[in-house]
């Protein structure tokens, strides 16, 4: 009778099996790995399984019509929008608040008009920190700065530092993370004048639900995400539900990064995160590598449009933006410093004088050494 070929491969080393029908047992030629018919099955419907969720956790996607709300015709008659010519940036206050500059790119003309809103926010997280605290971190972050441009800020400049809401999409997600990992063992020994490794491979699978809470992803283009996440980050039990009166003396920026848009950020966050946690439980081997891997979304998912409370300051020197932001709610502050060229090349020369005699006598000591010899 011929041998009956199918495509199933060899769970160890992937290569082609075939089996006599009337056999109980199947025999890999590459490598002799055993396996019954049954177990194989098994095997390769499990597999089928794991495709099929992979295939659904690729179409799965985020439910975002919850987030934000309506503007109230009252909350709006109340609040402005500023837009920059220059940048285009747009900020909203209230009827109350000036936004004389733009806080991104440092231009003084904002243009004033009606306030049409997008979606207003289902939450806030209140300033905690004053702008005098705001000014004094900055004076802490640039005192000392020898290489500092003299004329680069003075009192009056730092008077000029907004507070200001940035928006932020939070993403709420119940999700099952399942992954197969090709595990090893190595033992090392001596047989008489012999060193002997045997390895043993092991197929490991893996799976568990995890919650995660309140995942930000940025909502503003205009501010930098890698600032952001530098002055992360918020705790979050601090969140109110939003009013119009914490945007009292404050600006606001409107959000140009839609829900849909920003969840794959959000996925992917939870994902790397997901993954990393199943891994840990791959555990008692000398080493792994993963073969699949994938999370899929629980019917429960939320996402809630949240403003977050920044101290910002930009200014410009030599015609070219310079930003400063702190966390409104911690005080963990950031920012890019300009270098004075000159001063540069002076303490550069400076520095060469005082090492000069340093040198000369390392190489009288180094030449009289060659001399010696």
């Amino acid at each position: 009778m011929a041998d009956t070929s199918v495509s199933f491969k060899c769970p160890n080393c992937t290569g082609p099996l075939s089996y006599v029908p009337g056999q109980s047992e199947i025999v890999c030629e590459y490598c002799g790995t055993r396996l019954s018919v049954a177990d194989l099955e098994a095997y390769y419907a499990r597999k089928e399984e794991q495709a099929a969720k992979a295939e659904q956790a690729k179409e799965q996607k985020w439910n975002t019509e919850g987030a934000g709300a309506a503007w109230s015709e009252d909350e709006q008659k109340m609040l402005r929008a500023f837009q920059c010519p220059s940048c285009g940036a747009e900020i909203v206050t209230d009827d109350n608040t000036m936004a004389t500059e733009c806080c991104y790119c440092g231009n003084p003309t904002m243009i004033s008009a009606r306030y049409e809103g997008a979606l207003r926010p289902d939450y806030v997280i209140p300033f905690q920190k004053t702008r005098d605290e705001a000014k004094e971190a900055f004076r802490a972050f640039y005192e000392g700065k020898r290489l500092l441009p003299d004329n680069f800020l003075s009192d009056t400049r730092i008077d000029s530092i907004q507070g200001m809401y940035v928006p932020f999409w939070l993403f709420d997600s119940c999700v099952t993370a399942t992954g197969s990992y090709r595990a090893k063992t190595v033992r090392t020994y001596r047989r008489g004048n012999c060193e002997v490794t045997e390895a043993e491979y092991y197929e490991c699978q893996r799976e568990g639900s995890l919650a995660f809470s309140k995942v930000p992803v940025d909502g503003s283009r205009r501010m930098d995400d890698t600032w952001m996440e530098s002055i992360g980050p918020y705790d979050y039990s601090f969140l109110q539900p939003f009013t119009t009166s914490y945007l009292a003396g404050y600006l606001a920026d409107r959000y140009d990064v839609a829900a849909d848009e920003a969840a794959p950020r959000a996925q992917e966050l939870v994902e790397h995160a997901a993954l990393g946690e199943l891994e840990k439980t791959v555990t008692g081997y000398t080493s792994f590598e993963q073969q699949e891997a994938f999370v899929t979304k629980d019917a429960e998912n939320k996402v809630s449009y949240a403003m977050a409370p920044v101290w910002i300051l930009t200014t410009r020197f030599q015609d070219e933006p310079y930003t400063f932001l702190m966390n409104g709610q911690s005080g963990k502050f950031v920012g890019k410093l300009p270098i004075d060229e000159g001063k540069c090349k002076k303490y550069t020369a400076g520095a060469f004088v005082v090492l000069l005699p340093v040198f000369y006598f390392l190489a009288k000591l180094v030449l009289g050494s060659l001399n010696v010899l």
